[in-house]
């Protein structure tokens, strides 16, 4: 949560109990144990002591346990309802669980407490961007902007909305204004070049490599400033510095995260143990019989956003976005996915009643069908087929080279934490093929796979395939789907605005020298594709 929190607490010490005091200098020393001892023992002697439980709030926010944080925060309420600071921190906790309706709803009352508080104004226009209301998104960063307009991050948060709708000169601006504010913000510089279609000029490239000469350089910012060098210098063929640069990107990025690609490993074989003929046999006919929903997944950067597009310019069916709501609901057994056999009946449907109840807010026309692109739900796609069994799956693929080293070259906001390693990366590939050839014995037929390169090379009838397969007619809007007018929030956003080309295919073959460890990873799933190798 926001540290502009702790800072209140320090200048207003004299106010509280010895421990509290300890407690605010504690977090701002970013001495978590402590600084939860001490108010944790406080709050055992005072446990209404309003303005101790949002200190505590805002400790579990901090360290990203926001379940913690919004019971906390929910108590206080309770106690002192006119408490307008920790309905704000509720709301912020809210907007990142992704639940930003409910956000929103705290928001409004907010800002009617405090309508000059541009903060306020700038965490609406984000979880109004979340639910596709980006108009009014819009038009709320405007008025911050107007407000307090030397914010760097509120100018690239709104050059990222500007974006999304596709006003691109304008997103660039706002971009611009952010780097004359803040030079050294690394998110912007990529930003800018996660648009694929910014070429950075000769000053732009030595303002970067300025401020990555920074000792004091935040490493968020660094990484940042490495991913669109790299891009750069890609950009001017120049492979062998720009691979130095992602590289370096990708290392610093990693240290950060947790992940194993041998557990994800252990993942997949749960999951191929329990998808068995007899699972899919004995589900017959249970689950939610809703034909609206189609997924499209597979690999991040294999494809998705154009299928999606594609998809999206035809009468029926409406794109939404990458939804969050597969993983949550998934997730929320703590035996994931070995409570799958548990799942029958009445609690299937239910399930798959409460995934198009969540995924209403996003749907903004009358279309009948709609799309839910977020590639990672491979991994749960045994879930989705028990609890939609009429849902349309498409699994966009690519060739796992240009694949994966377009994930290689891409910083992602949130998730993919695969895709900072080449051997997590080959191997994450070589388990997504692995468990969706699996699927193909289980079930032949009910997965309509894209191969990218095929798209490319006969638009027309892949894109006819396609269409038969989610069983609506063929319209030319969808061969001209660079024309849609839609919202796109992927960094395939500006891409799928233009008609396909090949360059996609290509790119990873400059880098090819530097490519053995993903190769390796990879195994026999690089030699066997289009195909999966046989098992």
């Amino acid at each position: 949560m926001a540290s502009v929190t702790t800072q209140s607490w320090l200048s207003r010490l004299g106010k509280y109990h010895p421990r509290v005091v300890d407690a605010a200098l504690a977090m701002n020393e970013n001495d978590i144990p402590r600084a939860e001892m001490q108010l944790r023992a406080h709050l055992k002697e005072d446990p209404f002591d309003v303005p101790a439980i949002r200190m505590l709030a805002e400790l579990a926010g901090r360290i990203g346990r926001y379940r913690d944080s919004e019971t906390l925060l929910r108590r206080a309420l309770e106690l002192a309802p006119g408490f307008t600071a920790a309905r704000a921190n509720l709301a912020l906790v809210l907007y990142r669980q992704n639940r930003p309706e409910e956000a929103i709803a705290q928001l409004d009352q907010v800002i009617a407490e405090e309508p000059e508080n541009p903060g306020h104004a700038n965490l609406q226009a984000a979880a109004k961007g979340r639910i596709g209301d980006f108009e009014e998104a819009i038009k709320l960063y405007e008025r911050v902007l107007a407000a307090a307009g030397n914010q760097p991050r509120v100018w690239m948060s709104f050059g990222h909305m500007l974006k999304t709708v596709g006003r691109l000169d304008e997103g660039v601006a706002a971009y611009r204004r952010a780097i004359e504010l803040m030079p050294a913000l690394g998110e912007v510089w990529w930003s800018m070049a996660n648009l694929k279609t910014v070429k950075f000029n000769d000053q732009d490239i030595a303002a970067m490599e300025a401020a990555l000469g920074s000792a004091d350089l935040a490493d968020e910012d660094r990484f940042h400033l490495d991913f669109a060098l790299g891009k750069a210098l890609e950009d001017r063929g120049q492979a062998d510095p720009a691979f130095a640069h992602y590289a370096r990107a990708n290392a610093l990025r990693r240290q950060s995260l947790d992940y194993s690609a041998e557990e994800n490993s252990r993942f997949v074989d749960r999951l191929i143990e329990i998808a068995t003929p007899e699972f899919f046999a004995e589900r017959a006919g249970q689950g939610c019989d809703a034909i609206d929903p189609i997924f499209v997944l597979g690999m991040p950067r294999a494809g998705s956003t154009l299928v999606e597009q594609i998809l999206s310019s035809h009468s029926q069916i409406e794109g939404t976005t990458e939804l969050p709501d597969i993983p949550a609901m998934a997730r929320r057994a703590a035996n994931y996915p070995l409570n799958l056999p548990e799942l029958k009946g009445d609690k299937l449907a239910e399930l798959g009643e409460e995934f198009l109840r969540r995924s209403r807010v996003q749907r903004k026309t009358e279309r009948p069908l709609f799309i839910d692109k977020l590639p990672n739900n491979w991994l749960h796609l045994v879930y989705i087929l028990a609890i939609l069994p009429n849902a349309r799956i498409v699994d966009a693929r690519r060739h796992p080279l240009g694949c994966c080293f377009s994930n290689f070259k891409q910083h992602f906001a949130k998730g993919q934490a695969f895709s900072y390693s080449l051997d997590d990366m080959g191997r994450y590939y070589a388990d997504y093929v692995r468990l969706m050839a699996h699927l193909d014995r289980v079930l032949p037929g009910r997965i309509h796979r894209v191969i990218y390169e095929r798209m490319v090379d006969d638009t027309e009838v892949e894109v006819r395939a396609l269409l038969s397969y989610i069983g609506v007619p063929f319209e030319d809007a969808c061969l001209a789907f660079y024309n849609t007018n839609r919202a796109v929030r992927t960094p395939s956003s500006e891409q799928v605005r233009q008609p396909i080309f090949r360059e996609g295919t290509e790119a990873w073959k400059a880098f090819d020298a530097h490519l053995d460890p993903l190769r390796k990873a990879l195994g026999p799933v690089l030699e066997s594709y289009p195909d999966a190798p046989e098992t």
